[in-house]
């Protein structure tokens, strides 16, 4: 009676609210176009790009504006008299010589780069979220094993505490059993707790924090089962999709520009000018209405170019030791991601199957037993069954990951595999 109890309590513990609908992988995969700290991060660093390329856009608009002066001046006779001054000028820039177009060339490339990233970001939430997903499922799964082992212990306890107040046994077996029972309650105790804060921590991956998830249904891994390319053949696809990749080159490139723009401050400018004025005393030498052609012709400008140039070269530098750590990263990180999948496709699963089966025929053995009783290790049975279910699933999960995460490192795609069906 006491067995049957223990089972109704723990089928109404992982059931979850009557009716209501488990959240599916899709479902919460789609949070990832939800504002979360992380893009918008993302997505903020890609708004400030596109108002620098504007600016410096910018410098080519045409300008205008309203000059003017309020003075006085005496004259020869010795009288004071008014010379105010009021001006309209237009001014449109002709030819800067490189300066605003290597600007404007290389905001493309940070705008580029940025792009990169907010891929990047997505991705890496996308993977968050799946781990969090299988972390619920499994906390789940794990919290019924130990809940198995604890009603099998606790059943053992009750059953030797009964025969020794009858006087059959002893105390150091009862206390025993009583001790086995604690631990298996305080690891039960354990997974419900973890229960709980993978479903937090689900919540915040999905940025839906106000409403923890409940009951989670168990994903169709279709995609475990498609083949990867080699490891010599997918190595270059890496290095020329990943998005991290594309960013550090897009902000090489866009140090070369800005060098360019920077160098540029040596040479000549050259401006369209119109003026409109009116002047509160007459005088031969102004012009109510002028145009012409401004110049600009830098002699000698001290050590800024030289201090920018040198800055920027720097940071260019730093960027291209950025790029090849990330190149030695990337290859290790791919080598191990293949070979992750490949020990899982291959011993982790053949394990995992033969211990289910293993398990599941002990269970059938037991559940025979029990009916005919000859033993009562049908609960211990349930539990190692479910302990083997727990390891198969936790297979399927990683292998889930890891080829998300080799998505991640091919930019979103792999290359298509020679010989694989289409």
């Amino acid at each position: 009676m006491k067995r049957a109890t223990w089972s109704v309590v723990l089928a109404w513990a992982l059931s979850g609210a009557a009716g209501a609908a488990d959240l599916t992988l899709d479902e919460a995969l789609a949070a990832v176009a939800v504002a979360h700290p992380d893009r918008r991060m993302a997505e903020s660093d890609l708004a400030l790009s596109r108002a620098d390329r504007d600016q410096a856009a910018s410098r080519k608009d045409f300008s205008l504006f309203l000059d003017g002066s309020l003075r006085t001046g005496r004259r020869l006779d010795g009288d004071w008299n008014p010379d105010n001054v009021g001006r309209i000028v237009a001014r449109k820039p002709l030819l800067d010589f490189g300066r605003s177009g290597q600007a404007v060339a290389a905001a493309d490339q940070e705008i580029a780069a940025r792009q990169a990233d907010l891929l990047n970001a997505e991705s890496l939430r996308r993977i968050d979220i799946m781990a969090r997903f299988f972390d619920v499922l499994l906390a789940d799964q794990q919290y019924a094993a130990d809940n198995e082992f604890m009603t099998v212990a606790y059943l053992d306890w009750d059953k030797a505490r009964e025969r020794f107040e009858l006087g059959i046994g002893n105390r150091p077996d009862l206390l025993r059993l009583e001790a086995f029972y604690q631990d298996w309650r305080e690891r039960r105790n354990a997974s419900l707790q973890r229960m709980r804060s993978a479903r937090q921590k689900l919540a915040h991956a999905m940025y839906s924090q106000d409403k923890l998830p409940t009951t989670l249904a168990e994903p169709v891994l279709q995609g475990n089962a498609r083949p990867v390319p080699e490891y010599d053949s997918l190595l270059p696809w890496v290095m020329q999709k990943n998005p991290r990749v594309q960013a550090l080159q897009a902000q090489l490139a866009a140090a070369d520009a800005r060098l360019a723009s920077i160098r540029a401050e040596r040479h000549p400018t050259l401006d369209a000018e119109v003026i409109g004025g009116g002047y509160s005393r007459e005088s031969v030498i102004r012009d109510e209405l002028s145009a012409g052609l401004v110049f600009n012709i830098p002699l000698y400008q001290g050590g800024r170019v030289d201090a920018r140039t040198a800055r920027e070269l720097a940071q260019k530098e730093r960027r291209a030791a950025e790029l090849e750590k990330l190149k030695l990263d990337l290859s290790d990180t791919l080598l191990a991601t293949l070979q992750e999948i490949e020990w899982l496709r291959g011993s982790g699963r053949a394990a995992a199957d033969k211990q289910v089966e293993y398990r599941d025929w002990v269970l059938e053995r037991a559940r025979a037993e029990y009916e005919l009783e000859l033993k009562t290790n049908l609960g211990s049975s349930m539990a190692e069954t479910q302990t083997a279910l727990l390891r198969r699933k936790q297979v399927e999960y990683r292998l889930a990951l890891a080829l998300a995460r080799l998505e991640a490192l091919s930019g979103g795609s792999l290359p298509p595999v020679e010989g694989a069906p289409k």
